[in-house]
């Protein structure tokens, strides 16, 4: 079973984020499930969210033997002459393409709504975490920074930071070369599990994976590998706002 969450901003002027639903999508592909989680509910009660469209009642299972339209239309068409470059920046294999994990690394946004797509992060046997997700950020650093990004070689290793100023989020999951660069950060979803994981000292690294430039745009230019280890008692995205919605 793979799982992605959905995430809604609210609109201005706080422009929180909410996980307000999860996609379950079985090994094979053949059975699909959304839920609302209890973030659906924070969200209407702080910021006015309304059902989507697409699955119009909160506390209802939806399931389908097909990827839901809401996520398909979010990634790009097969038959598109650029579809196999697409693949490439996420380091995908164009004869295995799953619409599951296109999405883990995309995001599966778009212009015209609020919503983002992330995979649930589990932590493995051994105790350790791992996940891939593109490099945030990476136009709003210095110049010095970018100059620095350009020159990264794949299989470099990053260091991880919590910030806790950050003027739009207030804490953040930052980014640095070794050599003390701040080149970007990390995806938002991961900063309370990252910053809860951190605080017990535990040892969360990052490597970069893949890097594209030519022609890519800078949300698709670095991509991230962070992995590590976290405490015995630490299981990352459990919180309620995670949690479904009882049918």
């Amino acid at each position: 079973m793979s799982t992605l969450f959905v995430a809604w901003q609210a609109p201005s002027p706080t422009r929180a984020w909410f996980p307000i639903g999860r996609l379950d999508a079985s090994v094979g592909r053949h059975d699909f499930v959304f839920q609302y989680t209890h973030g659906a509910l924070q969200a209407q009660e702080r910021a006015g969210f309304s059902p989507l469209l697409a699955f119009p009642e909160f506390e209802r299972r939806y399931e389908a033997s097909e990827l839901f339209p809401l996520f398909k239309n979010r990634i790009l068409e097969p038959n598109r002459k650029d579809f196999a470059e697409y693949l490439n920046w996420l380091d995908l294999d164009p004869a295995h393409a799953d619409p599951i994990e296109i999405l883990s690394l995309t995001g599966g946004e778009r212009q015209t709504d609020s919503l983002e797509v992330f995979p649930q992060v589990r932590k493995m046997a051994d105790g350790t975490i791992s996940c891939r997700f593109f490099l945030h950020g990476l136009r709003h650093v210095s110049d010095a920074a970018r100059a620095r990004a350009d020159a990264l070689t794949e299989g470099e290793t990053l260091q991880v930071a919590i910030e806790v100023n950050n003027p739009a989020t207030g804490y953040a999951v930052q980014l640095q070369t070794e050599d003390c660069h701040l080149i970007g950060w990390a995806p938002r979803y991961l900063v309370n599990d990252l910053r809860a994981a951190l605080l017990e000292h535990s040892t969360i690294t990052a490597t970069v994976r893949r890097i594209n430039r030519m022609g890519a745009p800078f949300a698709r230019r670095v991509l991230i590998e962070l992995q590590g280890g976290v405490p015995a008692g630490f299981e990352p995205m459990t919180s309620k706002e995670y949690s479904v919605l009882p049918v």
